[in-house]
C-alpha cells in the first residue's frame, strides 16, 4: 500500500480508514485463497464501479432527504452526527475511538482528540470533534465499499458526497483487491503519528488477541489476555513490556480524553471484535461477487471458483478464529442491542448471540449471511455455498478443516438457519440433520 501520509494528501474527501497497531517486528498475513489479492477490474465494463449508482443505506437516506421525507437534526456539540446515526440505524454504543493519524483528517486526530467510529451491519461513520466533515462509508450489495463525506455546516438540504478518490487506499491487496474497508495495525508516537517500520497487519477474527487494538482506545474486561490498545509512545510501550496490561481492562478513558466530546464515554472491546470480523467479511462478499460475475460472463459457470468458495465458507464459519483465553465483557448496551437484532429461531437462538468465553459468537456462522450483499450473490454461488454449508453442518463433510465445530454446534447452526433463512434449498428442510 502507498504511504498513508502521501495518500491522505491526495484525498480531497471521505476515506474511512480503520487502522490498528501491531507489535513491532511481527508480521501476520494469511492468504484467503491461493494468495489471490490482485486488484480486480472493478471500473471496467462488467462492474463499472464509478459509473454505477450505488444503492447503499446512505444512498437511500439521501433520496429521502432530497424528497423532503426526512430532516437531519443538527446540534452545536456534534453537528449532524447524532441525526445521521439515528436515520441509518447505527447505535452510539458501537462507538470505538481511534487515535492513530490514519484518516484524511489526520491533522485533527491525536490521543487527546481521537476519531470516533460507529457501525452497524452495513454502514460505518467516522467523527472527529471539531472537524468540518463526517466520514461515512457503506457496503453496497454489488459494488462493495462506497465512500462519502457530509459537511458539518448547517444546510437546508444536507448532502452526502460520494468520493471515489478514497479507493487510492481502499482498493488494494489489503481489501482483497476490491473497494472495501481496512482494519489494520500500526504503532504510534505520543501524537498518534504512525510508525510504519513497526510492522503492518490486516486484522480480522483470525488475528491473535495480543496483536489487536494498538492505535485504538479500548474499554472493557479481558482478564489476563494482553492487547495493544491504549498504548502510544515509547514510554507506554516499554512499560507494557514490563507490566503487561498496565493500561488494560479499563472501564473509562478519562485519563486520556474529555469524554464529554463524544456521544458515549467508552470505546467498546466487543464492538471492536465484531468490527474485525465484519469488515473482512464484507470484503470477501464483494470479492466473491466480482469473481463470480466475471466468471459467469466469460465462461457461463463458476467451476473455477472452487478455491475461493471454500475459503469463503471457512471464514463464514469462523474455522480459523483466534481463541479467547479469558472472558471478555464490554458495554452491556452494545452487546444486548446487537444480540437482540436476531433473527431468532423457534428456540430463541440467534447467530448474533455472543459467547465471549472461548470465542466471539456462541453459534459461529456469520450474521452477514442475512445481509443484502449475501443475497445479491449470483444464484449459482449461493447454491454452492448452501450445499457446502449443508454438507458441513450435517456431518457429511469430515475434513479436519471443520473439526473445531462440534456436532452439537453444527446441529444448532443448522436449525437456526432452517428457521431464519427463507431462501434455503428444499433439501435443507429435511427433519434429519
Amino acid at each position: 500500500m502507498k504511504n498513508l501520509k502521501g495518500c491522505s494528501k491526495r484525498l480531497a474527501a471521505g476515506c474511512l480508514a480503520l487502522i490498528w497497531t501491531l507489535a513491532a517486528g511481527h508480521a501476520w498475513a494469511q492468504a484467503d485463497f491461493q494468495g489471490a489479492t490482485h486488484l480486480m477490474p472493478f471500473d471496467e465494463d462488467t462492474i463499472r464501479y464509478s459509473k454505477t449508482q450505488d444503492t447503499t443505506a446512505v444512498a437511500r437516506l439521501q433520496e429521502r432527504l432530497d424528497r423532503g421525507q426526512v430532516n437531519l437534526t443538527h446540534d452545536d456539540r456534534f453537528g449532524y452526527l447524532l441525526g445521521v446515526l439515528r436515520e441509518l440505524g447505527v447505535s452510539t454504543n458501537s462507538q470505538m475511538l481511534v487515535f492513530s493519524k490514519t484518516s484524511f483528517q489526520r491533522e485533527r486526530i491525536s490521543p487527546k482528540n481521537p476519531r470516533a467510529v460507529f457501525f452497524n451491519d452495513s454502514v460505518y461513520v467516522g467523527y472527529v470533534p471539531g472537524a468540518p466533515v463526517l466520514e461515512v462509508s457503506a457496503a453496497d450489495s454489488k459494488l462493495g465499499g462506497v465512500f462519502y463525506t457530509l459537511s458539518q455546516s448547517v444546510a437546508e438540504k444536507p448532502r452526502f458526497t460520494r468520493n471515489d478518490q478514497c479507493l487510492e487506499c481502499h482498493a488494494s491487496a489489503k481489501t482483497m483487491g476490491v473497494p472495501g474497508h481496512l482494519v489494520r495495525s500500526f504503532s504510534t508516537d505520543e501524537s498518534g503519528v504512525v510508525d510504519l517500520s513497526s510492522g503492518i497487519s490486516l486484522v480480522n477474527h483470525r488475528t491473535p488477541f495480543e496483536e489487536r487494538w494498538g492505535g485504538w482506545y479500548v474499554t472493557g474486561q479481558h482478564g489476563r489476555q494482553k492487547h495493544r490498545g491504549n498504548l502510544f509512545g515509547p514510554e507506554a510501550l516499554d512499560r507494557e513490556a514490563k507490566e503487561p496490561n498496565h493500561l488494560g481492562n479499563l472501564a473509562a478513558l478519562d485519563q486520556f480524553i474529555d469524554p464529554s466530546r463524544y456521544p458515549v464515554p467508552t470505546s467498546d472491546i466487543v464492538a471492536s471484535m465484531v468490527l474485525a470480523h465484519e469488515t473482512h467479511m464484507h470484503n470477501f462478499l464483494t470479492r466473491l461477487h466480482y469473481e463470480s460475475t466475471l466468471a459467469l460472463q466469460q465462461y457461463g459457470h463458476i467451476r473455477y471458483l472452487k478455491t475461493i468458495l471454500e475459503a469463503f465458507v471457512k471464514y463464514l464459519l469462523f474455522t480459523e478464529e483466534a481463541p479467547l483465553t479469558a472472558t471478555v465483557r464490554g458495554v452491556p448496551d452494545f452487546s444486548q442491542r446487537f444480540a437482540a437484532l436476531g433473527p431468532a429461531d423457534r428456540q430463541g437462538r440467534s447467530l448474533r448471540q455472543f459467547d465471549l468465553e472461548t470465542r466471539l459468537f456462541k453459534y459461529p456462522c456469520s450474521y452477514l449471511i442475512y445481509s443484502e450483499a449475501f443475497s445479491a450473490l449470483p444464484e449459482p454461488v449461493r447454491a454452492q455455498v448452501y450445499q457446502r454449508l449443508h454438507d458441513i453442518l450435517t456431518g457429511k463433510e469430515t475434513s479436519a478443516d471443520y473439526a473445531g465445530l462440534t456436532a452439537e454446534t453444527r446441529q444448532a447452526i443448522l436449525e437456526i438457519l432452517r428457521d431464519t433463512k427463507p431462501d434455503l434449498p428444499e433439501y435443507w428442510k429435511s427433519a434429519k440433520g
